[in-house]
């Protein structure tokens, strides 16, 4: 294989009940929501190794990393984060995988299979020549951020999950003096109304995210029942 000097972090959590995609226990139930991560977090890693010449990692926090490594059956190389929450997670990407300066880093969310590979592909590209590429989500969040060193004063923890993300993460870009490059704006999956969006586009490519077309495939004939009384 030849050598590369890019590396795909996914940020993830172990699927456990409660743990992960809290917003979606509104409108599913904890195990469904549960088994919904597991599929979106292996079908996000199944994108990230159809790359071409990129490298794939899991960052997660230190106490998920045994129940992780069985949930995606040991895939991919898994490094557990220094510190606890998304902010301290992101820097602890660029903490252990940029420190040469020679590499480009990518930090994704873990439940955006279905955005198309040229978008990581792109992004990459773009720290050729810019210090900081982002990917924004139509919330005010965004889906990827990356870099080719570590900034440890660019990420804060208290707007992290807030609709007010993306504009802290490049005001702190500013002050650092970064050049930063975005990517075309794309969502990720909180609540039930992005299950819809994601289970219309999947009927018409369910190869792009296959566990989770199956997945949503079956909550939207269960949802139809419901609402027919079946």
């Amino acid at each position: 294989m030849a050598l590369t000097n890019r590396t795909l972090v996914i940020m993830a959590k172990a699927p456990r009940l409660g743990s992960v995609k809290t917003r979606l226990a509104h409108s599913l139930s904890l195990p469904a929501v549960t088994e919904l991560y597991r599929c979106l977090l292996n079908d996000t890693i199944a994108l990230a190794q159809e790359l071409g010449y990129v490298e794939t990692a899991i960052m997660c926090p230190a106490s998920d990393v045994e129940d992780l490594a069985r949930a995606v059956a040991k895939t991919v190389p898994i490094v557990p984060q220094t510190g606890q929450g998304l902010a301290a997670g992101l820097a602890s990407v660029f903490n252990h995988f940029a420190t040469s300066g020679q590499r480009r880093v990518i930090a994704f969310n873990s439940d955006s299979p279905h955005l198309p590979a040229a978008v990581l592909e792109a992004a990459f590209d773009a720290l050729e020549v810019h210090d900081l590429v982002v990917g924004p989500t139509h919330d005010g969040g965004y889906y990827l951020v990356g870099a080719r060193a570590s900034h440890s004063d660019l990420f804060a923890s208290d707007a992290m999950g807030t609709g007010s993300a993306l504009e802290t993460l490049l005001t702190r870009a500013r002050g650092l003096q970064l050049s930063v490059h975005l990517t075309d704006p794309f969502y990720d999956i909180d609540v039930e109304g992005d299950l819809t969006r994601l289970a219309a586009e999947l009927r018409l490519a369910p190869a792009r995210a296959p566990r989770t077309a199956v997945w949503l495939e079956q909550w939207g004939q269960a949802v139809a029942q419901l609402r027919t009384g079946a």
